[in-house]
């Protein structure tokens, strides 16, 4: 892995307020969706599936459930570290940043699921992880990427919102940025203890991924809106998914 100087993303994936903030995510909604892409695309028992950005290792998890043989990575080590309490001979977990290849030409599949794109500061790291994503990826393997629909969560944005989960305090307020972030900055204060933090996520729109994607020679199979598997409209859509193939 090459040395890079820490980002934002380093530090608040690795707090345990993260997990905190995101508990609401709907593991059900997560299950179906994975259990769509594995009936569509015919996913055989066995497989060898990359989960790219793992997190905590959820969806490696349901994965692995269902029959394939499963390496989660990302790049907190604490996620890592609760990650590997459910590794086994077919479920195994690794520290490893998404803008390198991982083990060339060994993966069938490759997921990279909820929002795990663009948090770089630039389009030559965007250009990386597709890279890096496609050279671990063998030949006719499939890639599955799943982010928001830039259009929508612009247009819909809530610019201030405030929540107590598990008696800690968030304050949060977001905003679309002239350099074509959208950003979200964290104030916490847990018992008295303040913290805060920033994400942000670069809103690629489908034309950029295309070309993205073009640069790599991939083909693009299917366009997804939900997790329902429905075709992409850029104007209702919640997700823009993309199914590609590596020649």
């Amino acid at each position: 892995m090459k040395e890079r100087e820490k980002d934002w993303f380093d530090e608040w994936f690795d707090t345990h307020y993260y997990h905190i903030l995101y508990k609401h995510r709907n593991y059900e909604e997560a299950a179906m969706f994975i259990d769509n892409l594995v009936a569509k695309y015919d996913i055989p028992q066995g497989a060898n599936v990359l989960d790219l950005a793992c997190g905590k290792g959820r969806h490696s998890i349901y994965l692995n459930k269902k029959g394939l043989d499963v390496t989660g990575v990302d790049l907190s080590f604490n996620n890592i570290q609760h990650a590997n309490q459910f590794a086994n001979d077919s479920l195994r977990f690794a520290i490893h940043d998404m803008r390198d290849v991982y083990s060339p030409d060994r993966f069938d599949y490759i997921f990279n699921l909820f929002t795990s794109f663009g948090y770089f500061d630039t389009k030559e790291e965007n250009l990386d992880v597709i890279e890096a994503t496609v050279a671990s990826l063998k030949s006719n393997g499939l890639f599955i990427l799943d982010f928001l629909n830039p259009y929508v969560v612009v247009n819909k944005l809530v610019k201030c919102e405030q929540k107590i989960i598990d008696g800690v305090e968030f304050e949060i307020e977001r905003e679309y940025t002239e350099d074509d972030y959208i950003k979200k900055s964290i104030k916490i204060n847990d018992g008295g203890k303040e913290y805060a933090f920033y994400e942000k996520v670069k809103a690629i729109r489908r034309e950029d991924f295309i070309t993205y994607f073009e640069k790599q020679n991939l083909e693009v199979l299917d366009q997804y809106g939900d997790y329902y598997l429905t075709p992409y409209d850029s104007a209702v859509s919640d997700r823009l998914i993309f199914v590609i193939r590596k020649p």
